[in-house]
C-alpha cells in the first residue's frame, strides 16, 4: 500500500494566516503518512503565501488557490473530488480555526473501520462547548434542534470534522448535496443516511476560536434557514 495514498486531510481556508502554523504543527504531531490539502479562497490576508512557504519544504502539503470566495461547502466538495481522483483510502475534513483538534484524528481512523462515515459530535459531551461565548453556544444548540426536527436525524449534522471511507462511499452520493455553503454539511448527512450508509459519531471537545473571526455572518444564517425550509418541502 502506498502510504502517500493512505490519508488525505482537507482544510479549507479564508483569512487564516495566523492559524496555519498552528494547525500544521498539530497535524504533524498527531498523524503519520498523510497528505494535507489546503483549499484557499484567495484570502486577502496572505494565507496562501504562508502555506506556499510550507510546501517548499514538505512535499505532503498541497495547496489549491481559488479565484474568489466560493463557499465552504464547495471547498469541501472540490477537495473530496481531488481525493477520490488521487485514490486516497480515507479522507478527513476539518476547519482551520483551531476548534478541530487533530488529536482526534487517530481515533477517527480507528473508528472508521466500523462504518462508512465518521462524524464528530458536539452534543455527546456536555462540556464540548464550555469555552464558547453564550450566544454561540445558544445558536449552535438551536441549529441542532431545528435540524433534528426538520430532518428527523439525531446526528450532529452541521459539523465539518469528518472522516470518509473512500472504499465504501460513492463520490456521486456525496455530491448529491447541492448546497455550496454551510448547508452542505447537514444536506450531505441527510442524503447519505437515505442512501443507507453507516454513519457513526464520536464525542469531541471544541475550544472556542482564539485567533481570527468566525466566517459565518447573519446573512449566512438566514440563507441556511431559507435553504433548509425549501429542502424540507422538496423531500416531503
Amino acid at each position: 500500500m502506498n502510504c502517500k495514498k493512505e490519508l488525505l486531510i482537507i482544510i479549507p481556508t479564508y483569512n487564516e494566516k495566523k492559524n496555519i502554523p498552528i494547525i500544521i504543527k498539530n497535524v504533524f504531531f498527531y498523524v503519520k503518512n498523510f497528505v494535507l490539502l489546503f483549499i484557499d479562497d484567495n484570502s486577502p490576508d496572505g494565507t496562501q503565501l504562508v502555506i506556499k512557504n510550507y510546501t517548499k519544504n514538505k512535499n505532503n502539503i498541497k495547496l489549491i488557490i481559488r479565484k474568489k470566495k466560493l463557499g465552504i461547502g464547495s471547498a469541501h466538495k472540490q477537495g473530496i473530488i481531488w481525493g477520490y481522483k488521487k485514490k486516497f483510502l480515507k479522507i478527513i475534513t476539518m476547519d482551520c480555526d483551531g476548534t478541530h483538534n487533530p488529536r482526534y484524528i487517530p481515533v477517527m481512523l480507528k473508528k472508521i473501520n466500523s462504518c462508512d462515515l465518521l462524524i464528530t459530535s458536539r452534543f455527546k459531551n456536555h462540556d464540548s462547548l464550555k469555552d464558547w461565548p453564550l450566544h454561540r453556544r445558544t445558536l449552535t444548540y438551536l441549529r441542532h434542534f431545528i435540524l433534528s426536527i426538520f430532518l428527523n436525524i439525531s446526528f450532529d449534522s452541521s459539523g465539518a470534522y469528518r472522516c470518509y471511507d473512500v472504499k465504501k462511499i460513492k463520490i456521486k452520493d456525496i455530491l448529491l448535496a447541492k448546497n455550496n455553503s454551510y448547508s452542505f454539511f447537514w444536506e450531505s448527512i441527510f442524503l447519505l443516511t437515505k442512501k443507507k450508509y453507516s454513519i457513526k459519531e464520536i464525542p469531541v471537545v471544541l475550544p472556542a476560536r482564539s485567533i481570527g473571526n468566525s466566517k459565518m455572518g447573519i446573512k449566512d444564517i438566514f440563507l441556511a434557514l431559507n435553504y433548509l425550509i425549501r429542502f424540507f418541502f422538496k423531500v416531503h
